[in-house]
């Protein structure tokens, strides 16, 4: 099977921090947060705090037809929608220059179990009397017919982005919905990719959107045991830091489109990067358990070095997941010491997750787009609220303030709850 050189060729980026890409990476230069505190009062303090999105712009050549259909698209959706017309917007024509059936579409919602379900918040408030350890059926079911919409199930769907895009765009060839937890993002941009490389499609767009600051993704995502308590405010975000204890949720979309080398120089397409690599793995724990690998990350890391004919000493930095939980960060830690000793480098190590919160699967891809224009500006970005981490890392580069780097490579990674890792080595032309 014929493979090809994949690159990069639009960004879209809707995000606490802006509407688009500028605005986005502008914030970052400037070493601010999206995050906020909103005060809500039936909620506990520490889940006041978000990446919220102050605003959005919807594209305007939106058929009328279409229009109507909006209202399926919950808000996360809306934020994956506005990123992806961003993305398309500059490689127009590559796309009227391709077949509806070479043009790939990989949208991962990122959704935790219940997100898109908030129209069933006024019933299960009621139900629950604000107690969510325990819930009344009899009123939940009473509460459900006065005050739940009835067109709750088209809500709910998470493929209705996917449904969506596909006949705004006629992205119409490869095509799957991702729906689950990190690092979905991660896999929609892979299956891209290995549409093009395969020559499958010529074209492709990996979408990635999550919306995780409404009440029932909270409750679901502090039931786990993995949010911040926020005892430092707007810094209590702080991947690799040794006092960190979780993450703060946020929203958002973003978008990569990817071509063919070919399909780019015909159409005379600003190419941005190029995909090098992509590596994925799963490091299971001890039966029965729920819990991070000691070493979630490595293979990935090393299958996607191995794609991309590297070595850690040739990339100007990498970007892990970087969650700001305890065993998470130290399981991705451990996993580049060991890289690290291997291959003797030191390579910088940033992470970007509190600049936004925490997007789901938009983490993903945005990361990776923050990544790119760094590279561009020979930037490597800082880590906000980093001061020191434990001291078995201590001799790690993670970046507290911007550094400067002359390398052309990076790398990201993103890894779920049950061990899934999924690696990326990207190029900045």
């Amino acid at each position: 099977m014929s493979e090809r050189e994949v690159v990069i060729t639009g960004l879209g980026l809707t995000a606490p921090l802006g509407r688009n890409i500028g605005e986005n990476w502008n914030n970052v230069r400037s070493m601010k947060t999206g995050i906020i505190h909103e005060p809500k009062n039936d909620l506990p303090d520490f889940l006041q705090y978000k990446g919220k999105v102050p605003e959005y712009v919807l594209p305007d050549d939106i058929a009328p037809k279409q229009t109507g259909q909006m209202k399926f698209l919950n808000r996360g959706a809306l934020l994956g929608f506005c990123a992806a017309s961003e993305a398309v917007s500059n490689s127009r024509d590559s796309i009227q220059n391709t077949g509806p059936g070479r043009r790939a579409l990989y949208v991962a919602s990122g959704d935790h179990t219940k997100i898109g379900y908030d129209f069933m918040y006024p019933a299960i408030k009621d139900s629950t009397d604000k107690k969510w350890e325990t819930i009344d059926y009899a009123k939940l079911n009473e509460a459900a017919l006065n005050k739940v919409n009835p067109f709750f199930l088209l809500e709910s769907l998470n493929n209705n982005l996917f449904s969506f895009l596909s006949a705004y765009i006629e992205f119409m060839g490869p095509n799957t919905s991702l729906a689950s937890l990190s690092p979905y993002g991660g896999n929609a941009l892979e299956l891209a990719y290995r549409s093009i490389k395969q020559n499958r499609a010529d074209v492709a767009l990996a979408v990635g959107y999550g919306s995780w600051i409404t009440d029932i993704p909270l409750f679901e995502l502090e039931g786990l045991g993995i949010l911040s308590k926020c005892k430092n405010g707007l810094q209590s975000f702080r991947p690799f830091n040794k006092n960190r204890d979780g993450f703060i949720p946020g929203e958002g979309g973003a978008a990569i489109l990817l071509e063919s080398a070919e399909t780019a120089k015909q159409s005379g397409a600003n190419v941005l990067g190029k995909i090098k690599g992509v590596g994925n793995c799963i490091e299971f724990s001890a039966p029965y358990k729920f819990s991070v690998p000691e070493k979630v990350s490595k293979r990935s890391v090393l299958s996607a070095l191995e794609d991309a004919s590297c070595t850690v000493d040739d990339l100007a930095f990498i970007i892990p997941h970087g969650s700001g939980t305890e065993k998470g960060d130290r399981s991705e830690l451990n996993s580049l010491m060991d890289i690290f000793s291997e291959q003797k480098a030191d390579t910088p190590i940033c992470g970007l997750k509190p600049y936004t919160g925490h997007m789901g699967a938009a983490s993903d891809i945005a990361e990776i787009i923050f990544g790119i224009i760094a590279l561009k500006e020979k930037t490597v970005p800082a880590t906000l609220n980093f001061h020191e981490t434990e001291k078995r890392f201590s001799g790690l580069k993670i970046s507290a303030s911007p550094q400067t780097c002359d390398k052309k490579r990076f790398l990201s990674v993103s890894y779920g709850v049950g061990g899934q890792s999924s690696t990326v080595v990207v190029e900045a032309d």
